[in-house]
């Protein structure tokens, strides 16, 4: 995990180089570990221009770079932070980077994914290797046109410096660079010498972004194509019987109307025509079984938690001995709803299927899955496939998933035409994918004033993601120790959700200890700090997180809070936790407004090794917290006869500008690689605002979202 190394950089992983018909340097680099070893850049590289080659860096004979990207950008950052990393090892001016988006290129990469804060950890030391390979290469250039060894050689700023003080630009040399050999072990700089990384660096799209370029999904447009508007089921377990087109065929400027499976497309020239074609519809649907809803849900969970049909995800010790030795026993159940994904951009794709190919475009994180499944649908080869990938207004989760592109496909099949579908914000939310509603049973056995046994259960729709949470806190701490999950098959459609399954466990985790504290007449902050003392040291290679810097976050965000020091009027929650390789602690200040909780500030300690970019760190970290506490305080889903009830913005409760907090952030100075923060800081905000509820008007809260919960009479408070 540290920093200061001097690995090892294979040739079939830096891949090749070749020298550029209109001058310069073209390095193949393997990114992130996506570049397959055997991958080599184009054989007609004369021809090429930035959308061909995005497997490489080029160095141009005046001396600017650029780094094609081929990892989707869903607003976390990494077209900025992870050519930062190549940047800073190269040793160029920031300023004279160019960054371009490449398209999915399956023959070079393996992990064309954006999901699960994985991306700047992963990239790290690969990226950093690519960089420093390629200075290198350029500093044995100029030492050969120098006749001196290459050891006494300088690089800053993008030239290269020999001790008698003779100066050659990158530009200058790169054609004698492309013909050497690719060298087998550099060294990467010590972080003391970092001039772009850790540096506040703008978003390389801001300009743009701020001037309304076309950048996303839905500003994509070709002479042509006609726009698709469609009708899907209007509930979960409903099927097409018939249809009526005639109305919409009236409406002026309806190009065509398609039938796909339960689905009908109306096409036009433009979305408001091809929606309003739409409107005009008449379908007639039918079910031959019952219809959920969300009353069906909560009791299917409940009946899940009573039951005895579980897997084990982890057991340690003995916990049925546990639980029958004991002074007292603390059982609590916490639930959570369904949730959608809302993101600013509405779902929308491309598709062109013609043929000889089938040419995709749009906003997905998982072009190379969604190829595949465009494949699969149209019965085409893979090779004919290809996916141009735009800047997303939103992933969250939701774009992990390529339903809509796959809409797209088989429309664009069947009229024969190119074509792009857009969803209207209700489409958005009412045609899937969800985060699944979860019910989670924490019991605790007390002996003697000491948690001799833990036991989590989870009850859940449609969950095949448990992945590592039973190895998070407080995992080792605790020697009778169970996680039992269950779940049943539902026909809404569910998924990935900003920090799967930690986004909910974290508020009913640390609700809990926050619970048992109270319960034990022991001090919250030292009740936590007291179980990872027990986990120091321990040779359980299962366990995800550090003890040690989980404890260190606790620390800080106690200091850096006033905790226990609050204003009159002020109450504060606490709570801590880790996901996606990165340790949170968060402070919340809540206040009193007509006697309803109104979150203030939230005050966060995040330690995610060294911090790449900090003004983009700084925006993961708050857009998260405020994501988390708005969902945790506001956001609720639910079904009558499988329909969602809420259908746009106007019912569906979101936070809104007046309710966001003021975010704090606090980094933890660190020499180990950096880890993920797209996610991290969304799970414990619910956590530490629901443990504020509690010190200001005494109430605990086991149900999201608390507002709606606590205006009812008979909600679950304790």
């Amino acid at each position: 995990m540290k920093n200061i190394v001097s690995p090892s950089f294979s040739r079939r992983s830096f891949i090749k180089t070749s020298s550029l018909a209109g001058g310069g340097l073209l390095i193949g680099f393997n990114l992130f570990q996506a570049c397959k070893p055997e991958a080599a850049p184009p054989v007609d590289i004369s021809k090429l221009n930035f959308n061909d080659f995005n497997a490489f860096i080029k160095i141009a004979d005046n001396g600017i770079v650029t780094i094609f990207s081929p990892n989707p950008e869903i607003g976390q950052g990494v077209k900025t932070a992870m050519p930062m990393l190549i940047a800073e090892e190269l040793d160029v001016l920031w300023d004279n980077v160019h960054v371009a988006q490449g398209e999915l290129d399956t023959e070079n990469f393996t992990r064309q994914v954006a999901g699960g804060s994985q991306s700047i950890r992963l990239g790290w030391e690969p990226l950093r290797q690519t960089g420093a390979t390629a200075r290198q290469m350029l500093v044995n250039a100029a030492a050969a046109k120098w006749g001196v060894e290459a050891s006494e050689c300088t690089t800053k700023e993008g030239f290269i410096f020999n001790a008698n003080g003779d100066k050659l630009g990158y530009g200058e040399v790169v054609k004698e660079a492309a013909a050497l050999k690719v060298p087998e072990n550099v060294k990467l700089k010590d972080p003391k010498d970092f001039t772009i990384i850790g540096q506040d660096i703008n978003n390389v799209d801001i300009d743009k972004i701020v001037a309304g370029k076309p950048l996303y999904g839905m500003d994509y447009k070709e002479e042509g194509m006609l726009y698709a508007s469609v009708l899907r089921p209007p509930a979960f377990g409903k099927k097409l019987d018939s249809f009526d087109d005639t109305e919409a065929k009236k409406v002026a400027g309806v190009q065509s109307i398609v039938k796909f499976g339960d689905k009908i497309a109306v096409l036009a020239k433009d979305t408001w025509t091809a929606m309003k074609g739409k409107k005009a519809l008449k379908a007639n649907w039918i079910s031959d079984e019952t219809l959920e809803s969300t009353e069906d849900h909560d009791k299917k969970l409940i009946e899940l938690l009573d039951g005895k049909d579980f897997d084990t995800m982890r057991s340690d010790g003995d916990i049925k001995k546990a639980f029958e030795d004991v002074d007292q026993v603390i059982e609590r159940t916490y639930e959570s709803p369904f949730l959608p994904h809302n993101c600013m951009e509405p779902m929308n794709f491309f598709a062109d299927v013609t043929d000889e190919k089938v040419r995709l475009v749009g906003p997905i994180q998982t072009p190379e899955r969604t190829a595949g499944a465009v494949a699969e649908l149209l019965e085409r080869d893979l090779k004919d496939v290809s996916v141009e990938m735009t800047r997303m207004g939103g992933g969250f989760g939701r774009r992990l998933y390529g339903d809509f592109a796959l809409e797209a496909a088989e429309i664009s099949k069947v009229a024969k035409k190119p074509v792009k579908v857009v969803y209207s914000r209700e489409d958005d939310m009412s045609a899937g994918i969800y985060r699944p509603a979860i019910k989670y049973r924490i019991s605790a056995s007390i002996k003697e004033g000491k948690i001799t046994g833990y036991h989590l259960k989870e009850a859940s729709i449609n969950s095949n993601m448990y992945g590592l949470i039973p190895n998070f806190f407080p995992a080792g701490a605790i020697e009778n120790y169970q996680v039992d999950v269950a779940s049943y098959q539902s026909k809404i459609t569910t998924g990935a959700w900003r920090a799967p399954y930690t986004n909910f466990l974290s508020f009913a985790e640390q609700s809990f200890f926050d619970e048992l504290a109270e319960i034990l007449e022991v001090d919250r902050i030292q009740l936590r700090l007291d179980l990872l003392q027990k986990v120091k040291g321990t040779t359980d290679e299962r366990i995800q997180y550090s003890p040690e810097r989980l404890e260190n976050v606790i620390k800080v965000a106690v200091e850096k809070s006033g905790w226990g020091n609050s204003k009159e009027g002020v109450f504060q929650g606490f709570s801590a936790y880790y996901c996606h390789n990165t340790h949170v602690a968060e402070v919340a200040d809540v206040v009193l407004e007509n006697e309803m909780p109104v979150v203030k500030k939230v005050t966060c300690v995040v330690d995610c090794g060294i911090v790449v970019n900090p003004l983009g760190a700084k925006n993961q970290i708050e857009g998260g917290i405020i994501d988390g506490v708005g969902h945790a305080m506001y956001g609720n889903f639910s079904f009558k006869d499988g329909e969602p009830k809420d259908k746009n913005f106007n019912s569906y409760r979101l936070i809104r500008i007046n309710e966001t907090p003021v975010v704090e952030t606090h980094f933890i100075e660190s020499d180990v690689a950096p880890t993920g923060l797209g996610e991290p800081t969304l799970p414990p905000a619910g956590a530490a605002v629901s443990n504020a509820i509690k010190a200001a008007k005494g109430i605990r809260l086991y149900k999201q979202p608390f507002i709606e919960n606590m205006k009812k009479e008979k909600a679950p408070l304790g």
